[in-house]
């Protein structure tokens, strides 16, 4: 007697198509012939996994079996008699169709009737990259084995990348069984921490040391850019350490429209003089003593 599907998927009766596809999604990982090759167990549960999947996640056949089929151990597709006097080759002409068949036209469980075919799995991988490389794009290269062979996959990561980012390279996931088309390779980014930079979208943030004396008399400070090059700041006399000065146009670029870029605040951090000399001990007293008089 053939097991009941829905036991089978691990499911209950009432599942929705996404919790059977979930389900059938990991077992099918599971009991692959190409992971567990040579493994005669392994492709009849394979089989009746994938039987079970052809009737459950098609709407019609669905009813028919809940209409027909093994409910709570009453027979079933597999022998035991036909429920409710209907003819089980009248059942598997309404789930399966086709021509005739053996035994005056009755229908058999083979791997043309119950759909064994099954598109390969998705490979999911994760791989880190700086910031720099997020702003000017960059490569990773994976090596998967598949059936005793070494495979090279080259994943080009976009500029713009941010941590989440999914990027998909088509058919170089798990080959697929009875005609089934291959999965997909999918790599998610994460972006390691920078030094100085702080990351919000397309926008940056770059925490820029500066003297305290251009700080206070005014003059320019030097930003350097995730491009390569720098740009100048004009820091007005008395600026105070902590102020943040946005720099259009110099942020990181968008991932879908990488000519778009966000915006650059630099956040001028207050960089104080260290080992003071006698002499300059004695001017800044002085200072101090103007200041509070």
């Amino acid at each position: 007697m053939a097991r009941d599907y829905y036991e089978v998927l691990g499911v209950s009766r009432t599942a929705s198509e996404s919790e059977i596809k979930k389900a059938y999604r990991a077992l099918a990982r599971k009991y692959h012939p190409d992971i567990n090759p040579g493994d005669k167990e392994v492709e009849r549960k394979f089989k009746e996994i994938n039987e079970a999947n052809d009737v459950l996640s098609d709407p019609q056949k669905r009813e028919q079996y809940d209409r027909f089929g093994q409910v709570g151990g009453a027979g079933g597709f597999g022998g035991g008699g036909a429920p409710g006097g209907v003819d089980i080759s009248d059942i598997f002409e309404t789930l399966f169709g086709g021509g005739g068949g053996p035994a005056g036209g009755r229908r058999t469980t083979t791997s043309t009737h119950v759909g064994y075919k099954i598109d390969g799995q998705d490979v999911e991988q994760a791989a880190e990259i700086t910031l720099d490389e997020a702003y000017h794009g960059t490569v990773r290269v994976f090596s998967m084995q598949v059936g005793g062979q070494q495979r090279r996959i080259e994943v080009k990561i976009p500029a713009g990348a941010e941590s989440g980012t999914r990027v998909r390279v088509a058919g170089e996931g798990m080959p697929g069984a009875g005609g089934g088309r291959r999965g997909d390779f999918y790599v998610t980014v994460s972006i390691a921490p920078h030094e100085r930079y702080e990351r919000s979208g397309s926008d940056l943030t770059y925490r820029a040391p500066v003297d305290i004396y251009t700080l206070l008399l005014g003059g320019e400070a030097r930003v350097p850019l995730l491009s390569g090059g720098t740009v100048r700041l004009t820091i007005p006399a008395g600026t105070q350490s902590g102020r943040k000065i946005r720099v259009s146009g110099q942020g990181m670029p968008q991932l879908r429209t990488p000519e778009t870029r966000g915006d650059l605040y630099v956040v001028v951090e207050a960089q104080l003089p260290t080992n003071l000399s006698e002499k300059e001990k004695e001017l800044f007293q002085q200072l101090r003593a103007l200041r509070s008089s």
